[in-house]
């Protein structure tokens, strides 16, 4: 085949259906099953479409973990900015580091030299509007005379390595997480938070805005010292909460908070709408303060359908973090006309702002260990009979010589999909996992490094 355009496609590798050797919330003995490939390139939007079919990515390593096997299912959730609504200690949070930055002095002062008019002063004692108030502190904003107490600036930067970045991930790693010295690296801080496949992009909006695309670093400096950096993929329909993470002297601002505010009014100003906070793990009490930002909605793996996450559907988890969908719905009849279909939609763990350090290891497993993933209890994958359907010989791929197709590649027209380890069987097993919707978005890359 004639080699197509570099960003043509979604380059993967299959890694394949694992089990877990251990969990890494609740530490105990891996019991479930995660699928794992490997992305070299995509686009933005085609991460998107991931994201909205359980994926999540750790670097270049992209995961989609089996909810009913797992000791600690993990759910996607998603929150539309434009209907959240601030909470008591969410304001005050913004308001306490306002104060803190601009200072008495400062306000006095400012309040003297450039009055409000009536109306202003009203509308800001009675509405919280959080798109201006989160930027009420930064440097750029303040009028002069007089100087502030402190000195506030937020950028949105490349996702690329410096020393000033790592030693606030080696700082959190260490002082939050409780890490061992040896365990936190130069080289995994490289691979999990400034290496992504996503390809940077402008992208024009109906409205006609246009929009960053591509993975980037959110970085916070006082005083002109770096305190904190949010790692940020931004798609087309939402901004993604990778990683977020600071230093020890920070701690007492709530920053984790202040983050995640920031990253709502992002997509409020910006027009990606959606806020994806990350995997949510019902039993895991690291992540009980995502579900503090509201109305949220959560993705039901069988369906790929959107269901507002209420109090009720919180209350339907078991014991064990699964949430039984098809019980749900027969108890709550219809659908959420809000809960647009995610199959329409065009992500160290690192997830959302307090996730941990998922190790290549994790994608990797004794043989014997490993099953099928049509013989797995995985929501949403297809049938092995709708897989025999499929055209698997019309995959692109990509070596190092140049472009042909799977079916040009691979003697193997007489296996099976359901002979485990075979070519066919490990590339319908990844066919199955992303969607054969999206099958002529894909790219092997067997090129060898």
């Amino acid at each position: 085949m004639q080699g197509p355009p570099e960003d043509a496609f979604l380059y993967i590798s299959p890694i394949g259906y694992r089990k877990s050797s251990s969990c890494g919330y609740c530490r105990r003995k891996g019991t479930g099953h995660t699928y794992f490939a490997r992305a070299t390139s995509m686009s933005p939007a085609s991460y998107q479409t991931l994201v909205d079919r359980c994926w999540r990515r750790s670097g270049l390593l992209l995961y989609r973990p089996n909810q009913r096997d797992a000791c600690c299912p993990h759910y996607t959730i998603r929150l539309d900015s434009g209907r959240f609504r601030t909470t008591r200690d969410q304001r005050q949070a913004v308001n306490r580091f306002n104060k803190y930055v601009i200072g008495d002095v400062y306000a006095k002062e400012a309040a003297r030299l450039y009055p409000k008019s009536r109306e202003q002063a009203r509308k800001r004692d009675t509405e919280f509007d959080l798109v201006e108030r989160i930027h009420e502190s930064e440097d750029v904003l303040l009028k002069r005379p007089p100087e502030p107490s402190h000195v506030f600036t937020v950028t949105l930067e490349p996702d690329d390595y410096t020393e000033e970045k790592y030693l606030v991930f080696e700082n959190y790693q260490q002082v939050v997480h409780r890490e061992s010295p040896s365990s936190v690296s130069r080289d995994g801080f490289k691979r999990f938070l400034c290496s992504s496949p996503l390809r940077r992009e402008k992208f024009t909006a109906s409205d006609g805005r246009e929009r960053q695309l591509g993975s980037f670093h959110q970085c916070y400096r006082l005083d002109g010292q770096l305190v904190a950096i949010g790692v940020l993929d931004l798609l087309p329909d939402c901004v993604s909460a990778v990683y977020f993470l600071y230093h020890e002297s920070f701690h007492k601002f709530s920053p984790g908070k202040l983050g995640a505010l920031r990253e709502i009014a992002l997509a409020m100003e910006e027009g990606y709408r959606w806020w994806y906070p990350g995997f949510y793990i019902h039993t895991c009490p690291k992540m009980k303060y995502k579900i503090d930002f509201s109305p949220q909605q959560v993705l039901n793996p069988d369906t790929l359908e959107w269901v507002d996450l209420t109090q009720d559907i919180l209350e339907k988890f078991d014991g064990h973090g699964y949430l039984d969908f098809q019980r749900t719905e027969e108890e709550n009849p219809g659908k959420n006309e809000n809960a647009a279909p995610a199959k329409g939609s065009t992500p160290m763990e690192i997830d959302g702002h307090e996730g941990e350090v998922m190790n290549d290891d994790e994608s990797e497993s004794d043989e014997e260990a490993e099953v099928s993933l049509f013989n797995s209890t995985m929501p949403g994958i297809p049938s092995v009979e709708t897989m025999n359907s499929v055209d698997l010989d019309r995959i692109a791929v990509r070596l190092n010589r140049g472009y042909c197709y799977a079916g040009d590649l691979f003697e193997w027209h007489s296996e099976s999909i359901e002979n485990k380890g075979s070519a066919k069987a490990m590339v319908a097993e990844l066919v199955a996992a992303i969607g054969p919707e999206f099958i002529h978005s894909l790219c092997l890359d067997f090129r060898r490094s």
